[in-house]
């Protein structure tokens, strides 16, 4: 007596079937291997880029760096390149990608955002709803680069936390901003640019921590005096006791 398949078991022993496998098997072989060899290329890139300090097709790396950042972390790590110097990297990247787009925008509607670490530990400032206003008592930096930055057009806010950036962005909407602080803080920043269609730039601190960190402050009117006509000077304080 006769065994009668179902249809779809006679179907799939189908000759068909075991050939198409085959092909989809050698077709997502050959994906991952041209993923291995474009991750491979994009390490070799940011490593070439971080050792000689020279930014290397800027425009191509930081797209394909949002897709693959986890794998080619990886292998930079494996080539000797730590967490800090990739995130200081992509912040290079993200600095040198909205260049252009940040210089167009008038002074009066950009801002910076300073964190409240800067200050000095006796610093006689008081907190307002917009954040610490200082007094350029002459205890710390801040006082000789935040009147210079106001007077030619910036706001300038010295802030104690990330929410004040999205509560002074809502309240005074600028069309760009300068984000200073930590390497983490500022790539965040960058990150909150994106997200709500702001065009960022950051500037890392010189030293970490909580309290009374250092800074570049020339580097900073550097960033600042894009698309100027004059660069922004630092002001010299005298301590106000």
């Amino acid at each position: 007596m006769a065994v009668t398949l179902p249809l779809n078991v006679t179907l799939f022993n189908s000759p068909f079937w075991d050939n198409l496998a085959l092909l989809i098997g050698m077709i997502l072989l050959f994906l991952i291997l041209v993923w291995i060899v474009f991750v491979l290329g994009m390490v070799v890139l940011v490593v070439l880029s971080i050792k000689r300090k020279h930014l290397y097709f800027p425009i191509l790396l930081r797209p394909v760096l949002a897709f693959t950042e986890g794998a080619v972390a990886t292998g930079c790590q494996i080539l000797g390149v730590d967490s800090g110097q990739l995130m200081e990297f992509l912040i290079r990247i993200d600095n040198d990608v909205n260049t252009t787009a940040f210089a167009a925008v008038p002074v009066e509607n950009r801002v910076v955002f300073f964190p409240h670490c800067l200050r000095s530990a006796k610093c006689p400032a008081r907190l307002t709803p917009d954040g610490l206003k200082c007094i350029a008592c002459g205890r710390c930096g801040l006082g000789s680069v935040v009147p210079p930055l106001e007077e030619a057009g910036y706001q300038t806010f010295i802030i104690p936390g990330s929410t004040f950036v999205k509560r002074m962005v809502r309240k005074y909407r600028p069309q760009a901003m300068i984000g200073v602080g930590c390497i983490v803080e500022v790539k965040e920043g960058l990150e909150l640019g994106k997200r709500i269609h702001m065009i960022t730039l950051g500037v890392v601190t010189k030293t970490d921590g909580c309290v009374e960190t250092t800074m570049d402050w020339d580097e900073l009117l550097e960033v600042a005096s894009i698309g100027l006509p004059e660069p922004i000077v630092r002001r010299e304080t005298e301590r106000k006791e």
